[in-house]
């Protein structure tokens, strides 16, 4: 099992910079994929980005790509994802995602383990 609590969101101005924190539990975080999706009303969730175990390989949207920067700090058993240049279609609950599965990381079912979310208001 593996629970994840995520950190760090609020509201900021359009152009502003925000970063998340998930905090996971269980030694296993080491040998967990994860990634972060976001959910705006009305909208299905969408992948935002994904983290391999080893943190060598990483993977964007293309809404996001070159703004946002996923990292993880296995030591910490903790997943960031830092976002920049914010624009107000980012707003959405952010999701953080986990799988102890070998997987693609790319879509919702990829993932087994979800945290609560974590609400970010881009303002204009």
């Amino acid at each position: 099992q593996v629970q994840l609590v995520e950190s760090g969101g609020g509201l900021v101005q359009a152009g502003g910079s925000l970063r998340l924190s998930c905090a996971a539990s269980g030694r296993t975080f080491s040998s967990a994929g994860m990634g972060w999706f976001r959910q705006a009303p009305g909208k299905e969730r969408e992948f935002v980005a994904a983290i391999s175990r080893s943190g060598f390989l990483t993977s964007y949207a293309d809404s996001v790509k070159g703004r946002f920067t996923i990292s993880r700090d296995n030591a910490k058993n903790t997943v960031y994802l830092q976002m920049n240049s914010l624009k107000p279609e980012d707003t959405a609950v952010y999701y953080c995602a986990a799988t102890l599965k070998l997987s693609r990381l790319r879509v919702a079912s990829d993932f087994d383990y979800w945290g609560q979310g974590a609400q970010v208001n881009v303002s204009t």
